[in-house]
């Protein structure tokens, strides 16, 4: 549609945002070789903290990439009056559940999905059992391969707790500010929960495959991946916890 929304100072910071963008991804592809680690099969010769940082990395890559690809178009169609769907609203590392990571994930296909499939489906009465079918169709629409068909379907097991979890605190009214203090940090270990849930999935689709779950859980459950297992829950946590703080701070910007 036309756009009035930006204006040419807007644009030029947008554009900005892109140049440096694409200077960051230039660094990584020099000096970061995830993407390699991870197609050559390396990793299994790597520490469970090496097989982190791969999967952090290949994640954080992937989001980059799609980041400049669609932001570029985008840009392009501002300059020329039209705003197009931003597909990047959010960055990848400031999402403490699956439903909004997911949502920010190419957006405008998240809306198609929920267009064309969610409510046609049964909507929001039937959750549990439409995400089944919408992740198998998203796995299958990227390419027929087991590996990513095993991304789809753990996404979805761990999508069922976090549903339950977000139902149960929906209904919960704290009545003291210890209450509120005591429903913040469950939030925020549910949301470290999450996001260990998230790495472990995207790296069985696209780091270790289906084959290479055992042996991952294996090294992470040995007494050289424990005190690992422990300190990634432990920033996870932290992480969630700045989120929160970040999300408090733009609802008081909004509200002035």
């Amino acid at each position: 549609m036309p756009q009035n929304n930006y204006s040419v100072r807007d644009v030029s910071w947008y554009g900005s945002r892109w140049l440096f963008s694409l200077f960051l991804m230039e660094l990584m592809t020099h000096l970061f070789y995830y993407n390699a680690f991870a197609i050559s099969g390396l990793w299994k010769q790597l520490s469970p903290m090496d097989v982190f940082i791969i999967g952090y990395g290949v994640l954080n890559f992937m989001w980059l990439k799609f980041f400049l690809m669609w932001r570029y178009f985008r840009l392009w169609s501002l300059i020329c009056g039209i705003e197009a769907p931003e597909n990047m609203p959010r960055c990848i590392n400031n999402c403490y559940n699956l439903e909004s990571f997911w949502k920010n994930w190419h957006a405008s296909f998240n809306k198609w999905l929920v267009r064309y499939m969610y409510i046609p489906l049964g909507g929001s009465q039937r959750k549990l059992l439409n995400i089944w079918v919408i992740f198998t169709f998203v796995a299958v629409w990227h390419d027929l391969e087991w590996k990513l068909l095993s991304w789809a379907w753990l996404t979805c097991l761990f999508f069922v707790p976090e549903m339950i979890l977000k139902s149960l605190a929906n209904a919960f009214q704290a009545e003291s500010a210890f209450g509120e203090f005591i429903f913040r940090e469950l939030s925020a270990v549910a949301g470290a929960v999450t996001i260990t849930c998230l790495m472990v999935a995207n790296l069985v689709g696209y780091v270790i495959g289906l084959s290479g779950i055992n042996w991952f859980i294996s090294r992470f459950l040995q007494k050289e991946g424990l005190p690992i297992l422990g300190g990634m829950f432990i920033t996870f946590y932290v992480g969630t916890k700045l989120m929160f703080h970040i999300d408090d701070a733009k609802k008081r910007r909004h509200q002035h």
